[in-house]
């Protein structure tokens, strides 16, 4: 089994300010730091920080090279990132409040480059049982969804940000979902504050899909048909939270991948997502596996 992420990459301009601006207002900032990050370059950087064997394509621009060498480095196969001519990287300006909680302002830039004819590139090397996944961060996404289907790849797909892209989606193709309570009530028109509502309506929007569901502070979910499993947050102090939900999402997709025990799963990926918040920046803020494993040896003996 191959596991494939076609994902964005992006530059992160963090901004840390006494508080979230608010309209009209112009506040200070405290500090700038600039950092490497994505929602898929996140991922493949977990999943592979997760111990997976891992592909990564997208596109960045002339100024994204640092990009792909970050990517390498982290043991990612690099080999369908393309770097594009007269088309600037994407970037996020990032404001981290005092709290630790983030509003992000994103630039697709490449990200919005994807073509028919790179995504016919990419899963010409891929088959049936194959992983894919993908968020809403990249175009062509109706087209690399059909395609993988037609192929017989297991789809993941973490519809963020929300927009009405993913509306027009064939999502009825998607095994998994990877949601929060917002974009669950997106997606769907429930109640994103109803928690029970959400449990016990989320899997019949979508009766052939496995969903994870995550709620901040309250955990998460994996809802399959009528089976519930939650996993609470491991405490931990709170410096950024950016790339928190990515690396909850690589650790998890290592269990889907290795065929591990579902709650054994939801652990060792919330234990990951606790270190991630401890730390700043996104990509960089990632643990690896040994780090993880350490601290779930620790609460056990």
């Amino acid at each position: 089994m191959k596991v494939l992420n076609f994902g964005s990459m992006n530059i992160d301009y963090v901004y840390k300010v006494p508080h979230t601006v608010a309209r009209g207002e112009t506040v200070s900032s405290l500090s700038r730091e600039t950092f490497i990050g994505g929602k898929g370059l996140n991922q493949s950087v977990a999943m592979a920080r997760a111990g997976l064997d891992v592909y990564h394509a997208g596109a960045v621009g002339q100024d994204g090279k640092d990009l792909v060498n970050f990517l390498g480095a982290a043991g990612v196969n690099i080999s369908y990132v393309e770097i594009l001519e007269n088309v600037p990287t994407g970037h996020t300006v990032i404001q981290n409040d005092l709290e630790g909680d983030n509003s992000i302002l994103l630039f697709s830039g490449a990200n919005r480059a994807i073509t028919p004819r790179m995504v016919d590139q990419v899963l010409k090397d891929f088959e049936q049982g194959d992983l894919l996944i993908f968020q809403n961060e990249i175009s062509q996404l109706a087209y690399l969804v059909e395609c993988a289907h037609e192929k017989g790849m297991t789809i993941i797909f973490n519809p963020s940000p929300m927009d009405q892209i993913i509306k027009s989606l064939p999502l009825e193709y998607v095994d998994y979902f990877f949601v929060n309570e917002i974009e669950a009530g997106q997606l769907t028109n429930l109640n994103p504050m109803d928690e029970k509502g959400l449990i016990r309506e989320l899997p019949g929007y979508f009766p052939k899909a496995r969903i994870l569901l995550t709620l901040g502070a309250r955990g998460s979910y994996y809802l399959e048909g009528e089976r519930v499993i939650h996993q609470p947050i491991y405490p931990a102090r709170v410096l950024d939270t950016t790339a928190a939900g990515d690396t909850f999402s690589g650790y998890f997709i290592r269990s889907i991948v290795l065929g591990e025990d579902i709650k054994k799963g939801l652990d060792l990926a919330a234990r990951a997502a606790a270190i991630t918040v401890s730390r700043r920046g996104a990509a960089p803020s990632i643990p690896f596996l040994e780090e993880v494993v350490d601290t779930r040896d620790s609460s056990q003996g």
